[in-house]
């Protein structure tokens, strides 16, 4: 018996460093520039979160759940007040095990933050094969707040247009004028922008860089 926990004890921590490695990454994001967010990204989605949880998986892998009602949809099959959820790695708080031990494995540094009731653009990555966690494009660059009308990231939205170029006649006077200004970027401008680059195929066709 004794043999058998040992094993499982060991199964469990090589899991959990093999997913902690990439992680430790997370502490060293590189600014993700709008270009490289839109192709990083499997569903681009606004709305609002309406459930945030954390558990564990049947493998005792943390994670934290979020419930997000979609408002609209830039990329993705994405019905309006359809519900998408997805799990992220680590867990909200530490919690106290059964064994008496209290487990500490949060969302690592970097890692967007989830709170119930806020009103959000999301760029979401593709899920891991191996344990179907996700989170955002480029980690917490790839989460917007929604206030007072405009979007902002937990970086204050720093390098969001950098080296992005556009041709020619495909932005608006009010959509150039968002560019030069990228901590009061207009909520409406901004999924209008992603709407028509993703719809349009801006970037395959090379009108966007």
């Amino acid at each position: 018996m004794k043999i058998k926990q040992g094993i499982a004890g060991v199964t469990a921590l090589l899991t959990a460093l093999i997913l902690l490695a990439p992680m430790a990454q997370a502490a060293k994001l590189k600014t993700q520039n709008l270009t490289q967010l839109i192709n990083s990204s499997e569903s681009i989605i606004s709305g609002q979160v309406e459930k945030v949880t954390d558990g564990l998986t049947d493998k005792g892998i943390p994670y934290t759940e979020v419930s997000i009602k979609i408002g609209s949809a830039a990329k993705g099959q994405h019905a309006k007040n359809s519900t998408y959820t997805f799990r992220q790695f680590g867990l909200l708080k530490p919690r106290v095990m059964a064994n008496g031990r209290q487990m500490l494995a949060m969302a690592p540094e970097g890692f967007p933050r989830w709170n119930e009731g806020e009103s959000i653009i999301a760029f979401m990555h593709k899920s891991a094969k191996q344990t179907g966690l996700r989170t955002t494009a480029g980690m917490a660059h790839g989460k917007f707040n929604l206030v007072n009308g405009n979007v902002l990231n937990e970086f204050n939205n720093d390098g969001i247009f950098d080296s992005v170029e556009f041709a020619p006649g495909l932005l608006t006077h009010e959509e150039q004028n968002m560019m030069t200004n990228p901590t009061a970027i207009s909520a409406a401008f901004f999924m209008s922008v992603v709407g028509r680059a993703v719809s349009q195929q801006w970037i395959d066709n090379g009108k966007m860089k």
